[in-house]
């Protein structure tokens, strides 16, 4: 029996694993998808957000801003990208100051620091493309943007380097409670646990169900986005929130920490838990309501659209805590769940330590090297890179400069990739202008030669989405 089973492998869920490595325990994360990230957590703003939003008093609220305090030295302590870019809410109407007003009184009883209103002057001055309506803006110097997969990877590597362990593939079916645990039907066979963490996402509601009377349910909300090309870079240098008034609810316009520009979200409330989508009319209402707080944004720099989805819960708040005597909720973590993840690992993990009376791991190693980005490199530091190994002078994807050694390097990082999304996600190969058009071939070749299978094993995103179909001369 398993000390500890963590359903799913998304940014929470790896905080989670990252929080229980401190102790001395079995712990073993079971994800349906073939990797980490695979769900909300690779599809969204990127957005630490400071914490003025959610209502004050909610759990929502606190652990939004201690998990936003937490992320600067989080991110140097596991090496991944992180930028303190602050962020504005943006009010066009001063019919809305008193909106404005009220989310400021609610950041500062939440414990946001550094607010203030920024009137047009100065507004202008932060952002010159500004939209000629804006009248004023909520500044709040704490938030920043984050990557996302850096993240979640960062977290699960680390929890991997101290012993947890991660089986993909694996769908939990059922729960069933025995004698000092409990016990999950999966697609791969059942496993048992003294202690269970729901983790899953859109699905906590589904598992939740299973062992509570106290039924919840998770409507899945989609937000559809555009992602501009490092052309459009500089068009905006803090996160730019819309308030809402009387022209509905906007969405941001950001820069990411890999000089994109990101537009969006919608909030669309679907029943497929999997719906993720685009949509012609999704699209059509970001084009709409992006030029209302930032004008001339250069939608024509556009490389690719997605939509991710998110775990809401009408109560809108976080759900943590036992439905069950040894079963520990983590559900509805829609946003700010990105920014509140440090914060959630560290709450969770202390119910079940509570709960299995569990030790201090002497042997905890905080640390994490991310993977190595060479060009970060002065030109002599990178000469003597590409000496020492040639693979990081042989350039993979032309769109975004990876070289064939930082793609090695994410294949045999514990948990690796496996697939073309994998790599993708973690060094950035295919995420350029061409989408990968140029070097998805490449990288499945090097996936195939460093797994040791045919290149016709390997896959987009995990089973189902194998790439190479047939081969030409059989169909002649």
């Amino acid at each position: 029996m398993v000390d500890i089973v963590i359903i799913g492998a998304g940014v929470s869920g790896c905080a989670i694993a990252r929080e229980v490595s401190r102790c001395k325990a079995d712990v073993l994360v079971l994800e349906r998808e073939e990797d980490v990230c695979c769900g909300t957590s690779k599809a969204n703003s990127a957005i630490v957000h400071a914490g003025y939003d959610a209502a004050n008093g909610s759990l929502m609220a606190k652990l939004n801003v201690e998990g936003s305090r937490l992320m600067p030295a989080l991110s140097k302590e596991l090496d991944f990208p992180y930028e303190n870019n602050g962020s504005l809410v943006v009010m066009v109407s001063e019919d809305d100051r008193p909106a404005l007003n009220k989310l400021y009184e609610n950041g500062v009883a939440n414990g946001v620091e550094g607010l203030r209103i920024v009137e047009r002057d100065e507004l202008v001055r932060m952002e010159p493309n500004i939209s000629d309506q804006a009248v004023a803006a909520l500044y709040a110097p704490t938030g920043a943007i984050v990557c996302p997969f850096g993240l979640t990877f960062a977290l699960a590597e680390n929890a991997a380097h101290n012993g947890v362990r991660f089986q993909f593939d694996t769908e939990v079916t059922g729960v069933e409670k025995i004698d000092g645990g409990w016990k999950l039907s999966t697609s791969r066979g059942d496993v048992e646990a003294r202690v269970v963490v729901n983790a899953a996402g859109v699905y906590a509601d589904k598992l939740h169900n299973m062992v509570s009377d106290d039924p919840m349910t998770i409507t899945p909300r989609r937000g559809d986005y555009f992602l501009l090309d490092h052309s459009a870079q500089g068009h905006v240098s803090h996160t730019i929130f819309q308030l809402p008034g009387k022209f509905g609810k906007g969405v941001l316009v950001a820069p990411t920490v890999h000089g994109n520009i990101i537009v969006g979200p919608t909030a669309i409330d679907i029943e497929d838990k999997e719906g993720v989508a685009t949509t012609q009319a999704g699209l059509d209402e970001v084009r709409a309501k992006c030029g209302l707080a930032v004008k001339d944004v250069p939608l024509r720099q556009t490389i690719t659209s997605f939509a991710g989805l998110r775990a809401h819960e009408a109560r809108h708040e976080f759900f943590i805590g036992e439905a069950a005597p040894g079963f520990v909720d983590c559900a509805g973590i829609e946003s700010p769940g990105l920014s509140s993840a440090p914060a959630i690992g560290v709450m969770v993990s202390g119910i079940v330590r509570d709960i299995l009376k569990l030790e201090e791991n002497p042997a905890f190693d905080p640390k994490r090297k991310g993977i190595l980005d060479p060009k970060g490199l002065d030109d002599q530091a990178h000469a003597a890179l590409i000496k020492e190994n040639p693979a990081y002078g042989t350039v993979i994807c032309r769109c975004e400069t990876v070289t064939e050694g930082e793609i090695i390097d994410a294949i045999h990082r514990v948990p690796g990739a496996r697939s073309v999304d994998g790599v993708k996600r973690r060094v950035r190969a295919g995420m350029g202008r061409c989408q990968g058009g140029f070097c998805s071939p490449r990288v499945m070749e090097i996936l195939a030669r460093e797994l040791g299978v045919d290149q016709s094993a390997i896959t987009k995103a995990g089973a189902g989405s194998e790439l190479i179909v047939g081969v030409n001369k059989d169909a002649i």
